[in-house]
């Protein structure tokens, strides 16, 4: 009785409402679900490489090495500042500036370095020139962590435009697509960057930083359950409002 009043003439709007809204809550759920298993895969592989020694380059060059970020890693080379560049929209509190990325050579390859944030000079990204005031001569040991670049922009971010033998070196970026700053190079640079950990004490810029890492869970499970429990609401309260209707 309540089935065929469900899809009577009458009824049939509420009731594909209904069935695609407990769908879409289902979908949801599902969506929660995922979001959870990520960050626990996430999570893993941040504890999992944080557990290991930390990965000396000099010594030992993994070919997987874009599989190891947030391994610990040291690495001895000199810094090549005449092919470093800038990575725009950074802020240190509330002041703007720019990062600091430049090739480390050693042992016949490179590696990029995130020296970290130096102040804006004026609207515009300063000259590379100037930067010179920051360079650290001679060889020198860079001790952080493994890390990936950013192939893409964030939400509502800037894409840098696409390289082509045409297409002028790029001194400032928007993102740190370590693939796509390899290709301006005159020599090969890993897949990957060092983010140098922090000098206590030291407040003369460039000044690395490290991110702080949330390894909690979050509320994806509580959404979840939330989800399934309106499509549970909508799916089996309907019929009884249905059967209401009658009384």
């Amino acid at each position: 009785m309540i089935f065929k009043k469900m899809f009577s003439r009458a009824w049939i709007l509420a009731t594909i409402f209904v069935l695609s809204g407990s769908a879409l809550c289902i979908r949801l759920g599902i969506w929660q679900l995922d979001r959870l298993e990520q960050r626990r895969v996430f999570n893993a592989q941040v504890n999992t490489m944080r557990a290991a020694e930390t990965l000396d380059l000099n010594k030992n060059l993994p070919t997987d090495i874009s599989s190891m970020e947030w391994r610990a890693v040291t690495v001895t080379g000199e810094y090549d500042f005449e092919n470093q560049v800038l990575l725009r929209n950074q802020y240190l509190g509330d002041q703007y500036g720019y990062h600091i990325i430049t090739p480390l050579l050693f042992n016949g390859t490179a590696v990029l370095v995130d020296r970290g944030w130096i102040p804006a000079d004026g609207t515009s990204a300063p000259a590379l020139d100037i930067l010179h005031k920051y360079d650290e001569a001679g060889t020198v040991t860079v001790t952080g962590q493994i890390r990936l670049g950013q192939d893409k922009p964030a939400f509502g971010g800037v894409a840098d435009p696409p390289f082509t033998s045409q297409q002028p070196k790029l001194d400032a970026w928007n993102n740190l697509n370590v693939e796509r700053i390899s290709e301006q190079s005159p020599y090969p640079i890993l897949p990957v960057y060092i983010q140098p950990n922090a000098t206590e004490n030291d407040f003369d810029p460039p000044l690395p930083s490290q991110p702080e890492v949330d390894l909690t869970e979050g509320s994806h499970f509580g959404y979840a359950l939330q989800w399934f429990t309106f499509a549970t609401i909508l799916f089996l309260g309907y019929p009884f409002f249905l059967r209401k209707q009658d009384s």
